[in-house]
C-alpha cells in the first residue's frame, strides 16, 4: 500500500506508535509520577517542618530575649535600690558627723570659757589682793601711820572695791580735788 498522502502517516505506524506511546505513558504513571510526587511531598514536609522548627525557635528566643529585659530591668532596680541606700547613708553619716562635730564644738567652746572664768576669777583675786596691797602702802605713806594691820586692811579695802564695782565712789572720798576746785 503505498501511500498517498507525504504527510500522513502510515496505519500501521499510527497504531505502533499509539501502543508504545500508551506503554510509555503508563510505565511514567506507574514508576515516574509517584517518585516524583515522593519527593514533592517530602520536601514540602521538610520546608513545612522548617517552619515549624524555626517558629519555635523564634519563640524560645522572644521568651529569652523576655526574660533578660526582665532580669535586666531587676538588676536596674537593684542598682538604683542600691544607690538609694547608699546616698541615705551617706546623708546619715554626714548629719551624724555634724552632730559629733557641733557637740566636740560646743564642748571645746564652753571648756574655754570656763577657763577663761577661771582665769578672771583669778586675775581679779590676784588684781584685788595686789590692789590693796599698793593702796594700803599708798594709804599708810599719805597718812603717816601704819595701815598693815590685816583685818583693818582687808575691810577698807573690800569696802573701796565694791564701792568701785557699784559705782558709788565719790572722788571726794577717796581724797581726790574736784576738777572746778583746782
Amino acid at each position: 500500500m503505498a501511500n498517498a498522502s507525504p504527510i500522513l502517516p502510515a496505519w500501521g505506524e499510527l497504531i505502533v506508535g499509539f501502543v508504545f506511546f500508551g506503554i510509555f505513558y503508563w510505565a511514567v504513571k506507574k514508576y515516574v509520577v509517584p517518585n516524583l510526587e515522593k519527593a514533592y511531598a517530602d520536601r514540602t514536609a521538610a520546608i513545612e517542618g522548617g517552619m515549624h522548627k524555626a517558629e519555635e525557635a523564634q519563640q524560645e528566643a522572644q521568651a529569652a530575649l523576655e526574660q533578660y529585659q526582665a532580669q535586666l530591668a531587676e538588676a536596674r532596680s537593684e542598682a538604683a535600690r542600691i544607690r538609694e541606700e547608699a546616698r541615705e547613708q551617706g546623708a546619715n553619716i554626714l548629719t551624724e558627723m555634724r552632730a559629733q562635730a557641733q557637740t566636740e564644738a560646743t564642748r571645746i567652746t564652753e571648756s574655754a570659757k570656763k577657763q577663761i572664768e577661771a582665769e578672771r576669777q583669778q586675775a581679779i583675786v590676784s588684781l584685788r589682793g595686789e590692789v590693796g596691797r599698793i593702796s594700803t602702802d599708798l594709804a599708810s605713806r599719805i597718812v603717816g601711820e601704819s595701815l598693815h594691820d590685816e583685818a583693818r586692811q582687808k575691810g577698807i579695802v573690800d569696802r573701796f572695791l565694791a564701792e568701785l564695782e557699784s559705782g558709788d565712789v565719790k572722788p571726794e572720798a577717796v581724797g581726790a580735788v574736784p576738777a572746778e576746785e583746782s
